[in-house]
């Protein structure tokens, strides 16, 4: 398993660091992190009704995501979000630090990531490095450049949301 910032700057990646206090919630970003540059990310790890697929979701973090109609947009059974268990089997993380650069953990290719439209088209999004005391924002185009170093397949699509 290689390091985030190793495969970063094997990548030639680029990135802006932010230390900051454990974040477990968007609220807790919003608390402590309120002026980062970029599209601050909630990330939603997800499994089908039988535990056979599992996915990521990537969305604005202020976006609250309707799973039902989810589950109809990427072609899945009911969707619920996946434990600490599956969580550390498939990406080798613990929750908080749900992200979309924990792909370079899934070597087996099992985890499917859908990017909502909004984030993906964002000039610059905050990811976790794996844990969850800092930040990185990264570029639209070193988002490409990692999920093409990872070997990760994406979808983009207009995630459902809850109205408010």
């Amino acid at each position: 398993m290689q390091d985030i910032y190793e495969l970063l700057d094997e990548h030639e990646i680029s990135y802006e660091q932010y230390d900051h206090p454990a974040l477990m919630t968007t609220a807790d970003a919003q608390k402590f992190i309120p002026h980062l540059p970029g599209a601050p990310t909630k990330n939603l790890f997800l499994r089908d009704k039988k535990g056979s697929r599992h996915f990521l979701v990537v969305v604005h973090d202020f976006k609250q995501v309707e799973l039902k109609s989810l589950s109809e947009a990427i072609g899945s059974s009911r969707l619920s979000f996946g434990s600490p268990e599956r969580l550390k089997k498939h990406l080798n993380i613990e929750p908080g630090s749900v992200s979309l650069l924990a792909l370079s953990q899934d070597i087996e290719k099992r985890v499917e990531l859908f990017i909502d439209k909004p984030i993906w088209e964002a000039e610059l999004l905050q990811c976790h490095p794996l844990i969850n005391t800092r930040t990185l924002v990264i570029s639209h185009s070193g988002i490409e450049k990692f999920l093409t170093a990872c070997g990760s397949e994406f979808s983009t699509i207009d995630v459902p949301g809850i109205e408010e």
